[in-house]
């Protein structure tokens, strides 16, 4: 899901700092008001409406699935963990994927 970028953070903030009330903000913007309430519990602990930088590997692509099922049909006796050539793909993830399609069949 995309993050809300900055600027939108910025004026919800600013309509609840304006004495507008959390479900108007919430209607205004169409949200939840759940949302609002985080992102105003967010400034107050942390004094900014900025997200945190994420840590972590990407996640993997549908292509990059298409292409593990690709490789494993061409060639279904070698092993999964040496069946891509990317490294930031770990050999968990490719039998995951393929244990997730092979058991479609």
């Amino acid at each position: 899901m995309p993050r809300v970028p900055a600027h939108r953070h910025e004026r919800d903030l600013g309509m609840l700092q304006g004495c507008m009330r959390t479900a108007d903000v919430a209607r205004a913007i169409n949200c939840s008001v759940r949302s609002v309430r985080r992102l105003r519990q967010h400034y107050r602990e942390a004094g900014r409406t900025a997200n945190h930088p994420r840590s972590g590997r990407p996640r993997v692509t549908p292509t990059q699935d298409r292409y593990i099922r690709t490789s494993h049909m061409r060639d279904r006796y070698r092993m999964a963990t040496t069946r891509t050539h990317n490294p930031s793909i770990s050999a968990q993830t490719v039998r995951n994927r393929l244990r997730g399609w092979t058991e479609g069949w």
